[in-house]
């Protein structure tokens, strides 16, 4: 009877120590999710800045003012056309 005794005492050491190990990973990896949800979160917000940085920069307007301001570029007349030399 000891002998059963002791080892149902052992089983059920075993049994709360593999409980209490569960439970650990368990709050571990639920922690290690929402960190990655909250950097997926992030990852997205900034995903979405700059695509509208990228939109932003790719206008009519800003295409036409980097072209006169970083590269002198300037609009054509029919003058300049018609005779073939650049003023």
């Amino acid at each position: 009877m000891v002998k059963i005794n002791l080892i149902l005492i052992l089983a059920v050491l075993a049994s709360g120590l593999g409980l209490v190990h569960n439970a650990y990973e368990s709050r571990r990896l639920f922690t290690e999710r929402e960190r990655a949800k909250a950097e997926g979160h992030r990852l997205a917000a900034d995903a979405e800045r700059l695509k509208a940085e990228r939109h932003a920069q790719a206008t009519n307007l800003r295409v036409e003012q980097v072209a006169r301001e970083r590269l002198g570029m300037r609009l054509i007349s029919p003058a300049v056309v018609a005779s073939g030399v650049a003023p």
